[in-house]
This record gives C-alpha cells, sequence and structure tokens, in this order.
C-alpha cells in the first residue's frame, strides 16, 4: 500500500510529497543510525570499521518499508524493527554497534528533522520564485489603481501594486521564518531517559561531545539538551509552517475574490476545468493553496498540544506528532508549488479595476471629499451634503461630482480631481516602492 495523494491534488506530485515519503523517512531514519555509529567511533566509541560496516548497510534498498510499518504495531514506533533489520543487515562482528546507546526517539526524532530540513530546502526555493513573480507584478502594477475593499465593500481607492507587494510581504516573511527554523533544526541524542548514560557504559568517558559529533554528521544542530519532552523545535517548525501556509493562503483568497465572474480583475493563468460544465475555467491553484491554509492551523494546533509531555519520555504525545507533521509540511510544501504557478501565471486587468472605480459614482472618494469641502462649507455641513448627495447618486444615477457641481455653495469650485478615484491613492506608489526595497 502506498499513499499517492488521491485525495490531496494539494501535495500530490510535488517536490515535498518525494521527501516526505515512507522511503524518505526510511531514509533518514537510516541515515541517523548511520550517523550515530560514525560519531561513536570519530570519538573512538566505536571501530572504523564498525562505521563503515553500518553506513554501507543502511541502504534503503534493502529494508522492507511495508514489513517495517506491520512491525512497528509491536513496540508502538518502526525504529524496533528497523534496528533488528539493520543489526541483521550489519552481521555479527559489527552489528552490536548499530543503535548502540540510543533509545528509538532518538533515531525518530533525528529522522524528523532530516526530514523536515530536507523538505524545507524545497519549500524555501519556491518561495523565492513566489517572491520574484510578486515583485514583478508589483512593480508592473505600481500605479494601477483599483477599488479597496473593507469588510467586502468599495472603501477608497488603492493600486494593484501595493496589493501585490503586500502578499509579497507576507511570502518574505514565511521565507525569513522558515530559514530561522531550518538553521535550528537540531538532532536529538539522550539515551534512554536523556542523561546519556548508557554512553559511559560502553566507554565514553565524557559523553558530552557526543551529540555534537552526531549532529555534525548529519548537518544539523548541535542540541543544548536532550529534547524528548522539550518540543521547542517541532513547535517552531509546526508554527512557521502553519504561517508559510496562511500567508500563501491571503494571497489565495486575494485572487479567489478577484477572478469571480463579476469581478473579473484578475485571472489565474491556466484554469481548471468543471466536470459538468465546459465553459468554465476554475482557479484552481488558488483554491489548493487555500485548501491548504485551512487545515494548517489545526494540524499546528496538535503539534503545540505535544508541548505538554510528562516525565522524562512520552506516551501519546510524541507519537502525536509524527502524521500532523509530516502533513503539515506536504501541505505547505504542495502549496508553495501551487504558489509559484499562480504568481507567474496571474493575469491581472487594470482596465476592469479601473472600470470598477466608477460603480459607486464616485462614492469611492467621499472620504477625500468631505476632507476637502470641510474648509469651505464646515465639517458638519460638508458631511451632511455628502450623506445627502450618496442617497441621490443611486436613485438618480449620477455622478457625485455632478450633484456637487450643482450645488450653489460649491459655485466655481473645480472638482474634476478631487472626484477622479485615480487621483486618490495615497503613497500606495511610495509604499510600493519601499516595500520592493526588501530582499
Amino acid at each position: 500500500m502506498t499513499d499517492d495523494g488521491l485525495l490531496a491534488p494539494g501535495w500530490s506530485g510535488s517536490p515535498a510529497a518525494a521527501a516526505t515519503s515512507d522511503a524518505a523517512y526510511l531514509r533518514a531514519l537510516l541515515d541517523a543510525e548511520a550517523a550515530l555509529t560514525r560519531a561513536q567511533a570519530a570519538l573512538g566509541l566505536a571501530p572504523a570499521e564498525a562505521a563503515a560496516a553500518v553506513t554501507e548497510a543502511a541502504d534503503p534498498a534493502r529494508f522492507d518499508v511495508g514489513s517495517l510499518a506491520g512491525r512497528a504495531r509491536s513496540g508502538g514506533n518502526p525504529v524496533i524493527p528497523l534496528v533488528a533489520d539493520l543489526t541483521e543487515a550489519v552481521g555479527p562482528a559489527h552489528g552490536p554497534y548499530v543503535h548502540r546507546g540510543a533509545t528509538s526517539q532518538d533515531i525518530l526524532d533525528t529522522a524528523a528533522m532530516l526530514v523536515a530540513s530536507r523538505t524545507l530546502v524545497v519549500i524555501l526555493a519556491d518561495l523565492d520564485r513566489v517572491q520574484h513573480a510578486l515583485a514583478e507584478l508589483a512593480a508592473a502594477h505600481r500605479d494601477s489603481p483599483m477599488p479597496g475593499r473593507t469588510l467586502t465593500q468599495h472603501a477608497v481607492p488603492t493600486t494593484f501594486g501595493l496589493k501585490a507587494a503586500g502578499w509579497r510581504s507576507l511570502v518574505l516573511d514565511a521565507r525569513d521564518r522558515l530559514t530561522t527554523v531550518h538553521r535550528s533544526l537540531p538532532a536529538q541524542l539522550g539515551g534512554a531517559a536523556g542523561t546519556l548514560a548508557a554512553f559511559t557504559v560502553y566507554g565514553a568517558g565524557d559523553a558530552s561531545g557526543l551529540p555534537g559529533a552526531f549532529a555534525a554528521e548529519l548537518g544539523l544542530r548541535e542540541p543544548e539538551l536532550p529534547w524528548h519532552v522539550l518540543r521547542t523545535p517541532v513547535a517552531d517548525l509546526a508554527g512557521a509552517l502553519a504561517f508559510t501556509a496562511g500567508a500563501l493562503g491571503k494571497v489565495a483568497a486575494d485572487v479567489l475574490a478577484l477572478a469571480r465572474t463579476e469581478v473579473g480583475e484578475v485571472a489565474e493563468g491556466g484554469g481548471g476545468g468543471s466536470s459538468a460544465m465546459p465553459h468554465k475555467a476554475n482557479p484552481v491553484r488558488s483554491t489548493l493553496v487555500l485548501a491548504a491554509a485551512r487545515r494548517a492551523p489545526q494540524l499546528a494546533a496538535t503539534l503545540y498540544g505535544a508541548l505538554v509531555s510528562e516525565d522524562e519520555r512520552p506516551a501519546g504525545a510524541w507519537h502525536a506528532e509524527w502524521e500532523p507533521l509530516r502533513d503539515l509540511l506536504r501541505l505547505t510544501g504542495g502549496a508553495a508549488r501551487d504558489a509559484v504557478e499562480l504568481a507567474d501565471g496571474l493575469r491581472v486587468s487594470p482596465e476592469v479595476m479601473r472600470e470598477h472605480l466608477g460603480i459607486t459614482h464616485g462614492l469611492i472618494v467621499s472620504e477625500r471629499l468631505a476632507a476637502e469641502l470641510a474648509p469651505v462649507l464646515g465639517r458638519a455641513r460638508a458631511r451632511e451634503l455628502l450623506t445627502s448627495l450618496a442617497r441621490r447618486t443611486y436613485t438618480e444615477g449620477r455622478p457625485l461630482a455632478e450633484l456637487l457641481g450643482e450645488e450653489p455653495e460649491l459655485k466655481g469650485l473645480d472638482l474634476t480631481d478631487l472626484a477622479d478615484p485615480a487621483r486618490y491613492t495615497g503613497l500606495a506608489g511610495a509604499l510600493t516602492d519601499r516595500a520592493l526595497e526588501r530582499r
């Protein structure tokens, strides 16, 4: 049985799916076991021949994932049957050096950090592609005016450039958080109860250097302490992944709103088809990204819940992390993959945005007009007049500027520029420029 993602098109076939597969976890588990023996050999706690033998035997092709999964039920984790199979593969001469001094959680936690590290590499690469595409959109549409919307209604004008720059800012925030977490992922080594005691039995007068040697073999950070029940690394990873999914979800949510048939201000470059309606080109990339963003917080919540781990090694809390962590890596990785296609192919329609600025007959600049007319009419009168004329713009279907021009109090006042929504985008251009300076 394999999980090819039949019900998970958001991550199926993505680099993150390959990096988090059963085969990838098996590889990471074997990498951890081999690194442990090499680290002990480097410190004189095992012969070099044993390190070489374990490393050679730790070939994923020699192990049956299905068999390991089935036998994992007996001890509650896959490390126990893996150690048995690896010991047999190494042979009697060097088999005793397999897993020596470690506990199952040392290997599985370390493997999880390896899988996370390898998956973050591909996620970060995709985030970089996304931010570059969004930077191009922001620069190209720096001065493209569009309706700003608050609580789903037209508020005041903004620009699509500022919107795209905001999306990019979120993506860069996600990139920075994931980068920090990526650099901090630690190896795990503590032995049965986090004291490293067994390594002293096997000849280490001072075993304090072993975790660092182990981490160095794997390219992970040296842990300050064994973290069997100190789950900061997993919680930090969960938070950064959930934030990333949410950041990409914000982009997707905006695109979905702006790509509605009756809005049409943007469109995905390659929409998906419908099984029933031949005319449809569904915004599939945005849909899948948003689906990932909807699920990610709950997965992260499970991982945060595992912070409450009793004693020196927990029952259930640690075990509860495995699947949600993999799902979160997959979902975020798939969302990043789809976000690349979304950002690269997004089609923007400035002419439609400009047309929509007139939907409210000029009321979209009522804020500006209220401020500009206050010195002429007084603040209370300006507000009263605009409120009255706002109703007439709809009942009579006439532009606000035209109605204002008929008011005796405003005779001779040129309202053309004041009533033009495209001339009331504030510092949108400057804010966009400032945002694009960030690297």
